[in-house]
């Protein structure tokens, strides 16, 4: 299908792009990669009177380590990402979740910060982020404020993003010394997550002593499994059996709610062993 009729801008820094959402309000939409927003477009599910075309602003593409702090600017591409020795080098779980997004013509073109906004509960950037504790950037007509990922994913298609924000970049505190894994069970026909677990370990004496896990694909939300953290001392395997701890798996023509929570629990399990292997550790 074609979209309906709609104006087009692509202002060079970001105060322009703020005053442009600001004169058109809920009419306009912001562009990146385009992935989630144009094929509303062609449905006709999403109509913006005005249509803000953030690349030619080059700060949001942006990958740089500050103060032990890993800031991706939200235009930055997955494959950016994945090809990113400073992306590598301070969390390379972060490489691997980007490798793991749709295939190589997706990967070149979708951004992180659009994949991130719009929220799809089976997106794979949530769980990695949850997991990584990162934090995203935003600046509005009130100026910049930061939210954490656990405060982030709101509920399906649902973020806490406001009216007339843009998600600037995406914060991470250095990974170095920990291992860390994404792995998932997708969907065939879209690569989008039946089930992804992201997870990042602490090892002691060659032990996992403490992880943190996300989770995507399994509720109507991504979210932070901290159910499976509090029990990470009795085990890998005992711990994993906790994924779903707290929420309802979803039930749908993909899966049911009984088959996402065995993934879930399946998935953990290879994600914490995974990552616990890289940092040197075991179960």
């Amino acid at each position: 299908m074609i979209p309906a009729e709609f104006d087009y801008a692509a202002p060079a820094t970001l105060d322009e792009a703020l005053s442009l959402l600001q004169e058109h309000g809920d009419e306009a939409k912001i562009l990146t990669g385009g992935h989630s927003l144009l094929p509303l477009m062609k449905l006709r599910l999403a109509r913006p009177g005005m249509v803000v075309d953030l690349r030619k602003i080059d700060s949001l593409s942006t990958i740089a380590v500050d103060n032990g702090t890993l800031r991706i600017g939200a235009a930055a591409t997955h494959d950016t990402i994945q090809q990113s020795d400073v992306v590598s080098g301070h969390c390379s779980m972060l490489c691997e979740c980007a490798g793991e997004i749709g295939d190589l013509q997706v990967r070149n073109a979708g951004t992180i910060g659009g994949s991130v906004v719009h929220a799809d509960p089976a997106a794979d950037w949530p769980a990695a982020l949850l997991a990584a504790d990162a934090s995203m950037v935003l600046v509005g007509p009130a100026g910049e404020r930061t939210v954490a990922a656990s405060d982030f994913f709101v509920g399906l298609m649902e973020s806490a993003i406001a009216e007339g924000e843009i998600l600037t970049a995406i914060t991470v505190p250095t990974q170095a010394a920990q291992g860390g894994a994404y792995l998932k069970m997708e969907q065939q026909a879209s690569g989008f997550a039946l089930c992804g677990v992201a997870a990042l370990v602490e090892v002691d004496g060659g032990k996992v002593t403490s992880a943190r896990v996300g989770i995507t694909g399994v509720a109507t939300a991504p979210y932070r499994a901290a159910a499976v953290e509090a029990a990470i001392g009795d085990g890998l395997e005992a711990a994993a059996a906790h994924a779903v701890g707290g929420f309802t798996p979803l039930d749908d023509i993909h899966a049911s709610s009984a088959y996402r929570s065995h993934l879930a629990a399946v998935f953990t399990r290879r994600a914490l062993e995974t990552a616990a292997a890289r940092a040197g550790g075991s179960a």
